[in-house]
């Protein structure tokens, strides 16, 4: 019984020239950036137009 499980195949499958996982996390972070942004100028649209109704 032992002998039998001693049989393991060694076929490996090839290994991707380029990590698939990297245009992905590109988009990710470029997403993540935008929104940064967007929330930046919201934030100063909101601190202008405070400003605006408290002259």
């Amino acid at each position: 019984m032992i002998g039998r499980l001693g049989r393991m195949t060694t076929h490996r499958a090839p290994k991707p020239a380029a990590s698939p996982t990297q245009p992905v996390e590109r988009a990710v972070m470029a997403g993540l950036v935008l929104a940064v942004i967007a929330g930046v100028a919201w934030i100063a649209g909101m601190i202008y137009t405070v400003t605006g109704w408290s002259m």
